[in-house]
């Protein structure tokens, strides 16, 4: 069994070492793998301060002579001592914490196998005022106090300092932080491939570690021998593979450790102090700055917090996150992001909230602005719930899973790009949270705004349109929650160096017929076409932002003079050429814009007015279609809402690759069509 570690606590009055050592040895009460000191001294018992063995000077000499001491010192005419069964706690693998002077380290460190000092410091300033709040000393003598110079330490011992200049609970968390570097553990090399990642393995049967309190997602560190990894961990339960001290490490995280077997290292997950302390400020409500806000989320996404803790500061979060907080917050995220830098005065971007069929303007926009000669490098996104997004309406087309090099690449030669997001804005912040937030339904605008507008920071983007659809089935439900939700986008915009404009739209209903990949594609491709017969409303709606975006050309400067170069540029024929451009830039496809030919058109059960159409019944619908993997799926609607329809009469046609998946999408619809006619 590997022998513990002696963490020897030092540091001068006033630091709040004691104060930091009862603390730990209340947190660590029910631990049996620490063991605290309890010294031996030459003061009564009642004098006050630590609990201690109180001993007359000739019983200490006594006991001296006897050998009865691991080590002992003199110190301010008192004597003190370590009692030699500590050695026993060691040599069984438990860890001594104990309360010592920087003098014995060096003669220390040649009678234990394991000693890490923990120094206790604090500011100068704050240790004279604690000092003079005890009032035992002078201000002379705690001037004289300060002015004193101390040792170095023996440079072949480990040092780990705790900075004591908080509340106490932050300095205990400190403490025990440095508690969790004891080396506990022996590296063991185990044939397991598991190509870049860095898998660890912990016996069932450990002795050194609870192996279960390290499940979960998320990675762990592992340290020592002045290197260090990160990675997941994994139990195994079989007594033959690992001792119930070690820990396995898969070839390339042996490799990337770069230690010797045996070599003994220490495995932690815990939070930085600063980072637990920031969540507890946000609990209790308290607001945040960029820097808490970094610690905290990196020590989220390393997977140093279990679950309920990163479920709790959501809750939080989306109770209240001040204006201040949301830009600290984007900027924070900023550092887990891929950064994209362009030389250009001017980069747009343009972002919806969605949650609208058929509404596939970026494919209109980009190639209107790229006609015109602004950088509009577009990622996008892939249907999550929807039955598609733009990247699977795109790919119909073009290939959108897109490097960041591909990316520079197209915006040279087309001046636009539409890409799909998850290789160029992914966001390893987004998949700790989500994974939290969908189970728990938690939906925070506030939260949002910081994701949206911190990939656009990341993006290289110097200008952004925001869209804001409101209805029924959009997030936001009203025209005056929109609004709202604008005027947030355009504040925090500002805050952080964005020019940003947000629009509420309508989004009580379908944009465009085509529900669907292709189907979508299609409508696009009509109205780049010119087609008499292409969705008015999305021409209108993609004339509209581009007209916007195209104003913040200064040779332009203003709205009307920005809708009338968008409509000209799509009258020409010039945005169509553009899209084409782009095409051939991200690599062209053959064009896949026939639908499914299995069809079933679903028809009105009565006459009257067809006053709605359920975005997410006939999305769920396109999606059991096949809708958005097979591109050929989906709906094709065939009239529009406000408009009169007769019992019998064709709403939509649904289109299917399969007569499986037709079958499943028919059965749906028979249950909910998603029109609603009204007399």
């Amino acid at each position: 069994m590997p022998a513990g570690t002696l963490f020897l606590v030092v540091g001068p009055s006033g630091v709040g070492k004691d104060t930091l050592l009862d603390g730990a040895r209340k947190a660590l009460a029910t631990d049996r793998r620490f063991v605290f000191a309890r010294r031996a001294i030459t003061r009564p018992a009642d004098a006050g301060g630590e609990d201690h063995e109180a001993l007359t000077p000739q019983e200490f000499a006594r006991r001296t002579e006897a050998g009865e001491f691991l080590l002992s010192w003199s110190a301010h005419g008192l004597e003190y001592g370590l009692p030699l069964a500590l050695a026993d706690c060691l040599a069984q693998g438990q860890h001594v914490i104990a309360n010592g002077s920087r003098a014995t380290v060096a003669e220390l460190a040649k009678r234990v196998a394991d000693l890490v000092v923990i120094e206790v410091t604090a500011p100068a300033k704050l240790v004279a005022a604690r000092l003079q709040s005890r009032g035992r000393e002078s201000k002379a003598e705690i001037a004289a106090r300060a002015a004193r110079t101390t040792p170095p330490l023996p440079i072949h011992v480990q040092v780990v300092q705790v900075v004591n200049d908080a509340d106490v609970q932050v300095g205990v968390e400190r403490l025990m932080a440095a508690l969790s570097r004891a080396p506990v553990l022996r590296v063991r090399a185990l044939p397991i491939d598991s190509g870049r990642d860095h898998l660890l393995y912990l016996p069932a049967s450990s002795t050194a570690v609870s192996a279960s309190e390290f499940l979960g997602p998320g990675r762990v560190e592992i340290s020592g021998a002045g290197r260090s990894i990160r990675g997941a961990v994994h139990v195994i339960d079989d007594d033959r593979l690992l001792g119930t001290t070690d820990i396995g490490l898969s070839r390339s995280a042996f490799e990337a450790l770069g230690v010797p077997e045996g070599t003994k290292v220490r495995i932690e997950r815990t939070p930085s102090p600063e980072s637990a302390a920031a969540l507890r400020a946000k609990l209790r409500g308290e607001e945040l700055d960029e820097g808490q806000l970094h610690r905290l989320i990196g020590d989220i996404v390393e997977g140093r917090y279990p679950d309920r803790e990163v479920s709790a500061f959501l809750v939080a979060a989306t109770r209240g996150l001040t204006d201040k907080e949301v830009i600290a917050l984007a900027r924070a995220r900023l550092h887990f992001a891929q950064k994209i830098e362009w030389n250009e005065d001017i980069v747009v971007d343009k972002h919806s909230m969605g949650g609208i069929p058929g509404s596939r303007i970026t494919m209109i926009v980009v190639p209107l602005v790229a006609a015109h000669g602004l950088a509009m490098p577009k990622t996008s996104s892939r249907a999550i719930t929807s039955a598609a997004g733009t990247a699977d309406a795109m790919e119909t087309l073009a290939r959108v899973d897109l490097a960041v090099s591909d990316v520079r690449e197209v915006v040279a030669r087309a001046r636009g790009c539409i890409a799909w997001n998850g290789r160029l804005n992914h966001s390893a912040v987004d998949d700790v949270m989500n994974a939290i937030t969908r189970p728990l339904g938690l939906d925070s605008t506030r939260w949002s705004v910081a994701s949206i507008l911190s990939k656009k920071l990341a993006a290289g983007s110097t200008h952004v349109i925001i869209d804001l659809p409101y209805g029924p089935q959009a997030k936001c439900k009203t025209r005056l929650e929109a609004e709202e939700l604008t005027v947030l986008f355009e504040r925090v915009g500002r805050g952080l160096g964005l020019v940003i404009e947000a629009h509420a739209t309508d989004g009580s209903k379908p944009i465009g017929r085509g529900v669907g990949p292709a189907l979508e594609a299609r409508d696009v491709l009509a109205v780049l076409n010119n087609d008499p017969a292409a969705p008015i409303d999305l021409r209108e709606k993609a004339l509209f932002f581009a007209g916007r975006i195209l104003s913040w050309d200064p040779a332009l400067e203003s709205e009307a003079r920005g809708r009338a170069r968008a409509a000209a540029l799509l009258a020409s024929g010039a945005a169509r050429a553009a899209l084409e451009r782009i095409i051939d830039a991200q690599g062209r496809r053959e064009p896949r814009l026939v639908p499914g030919s299995f069809t079933q058109t679903v028809k009105a059960d009565r006459s009257g007015t067809l006053a709605r159409i359920d975005g997410w019944a006939v999305a769920a619908i396109a999606r059991a279609a096949g809708a958005p993997s097979d591109k050929r799926a989906g709906l094709d609607v065939l009239c529009s809402v406000g408009y009169p329809v007769r019992a019998g009469e064709p709403l939509y046609v649904i289109h299917a690759g399969s007569e499986a998946d037709l079958a499943t999408a028919v059965t749906l619809a028979t249950k909910n069509s998603g029109c609603s006619v009204e007399d």
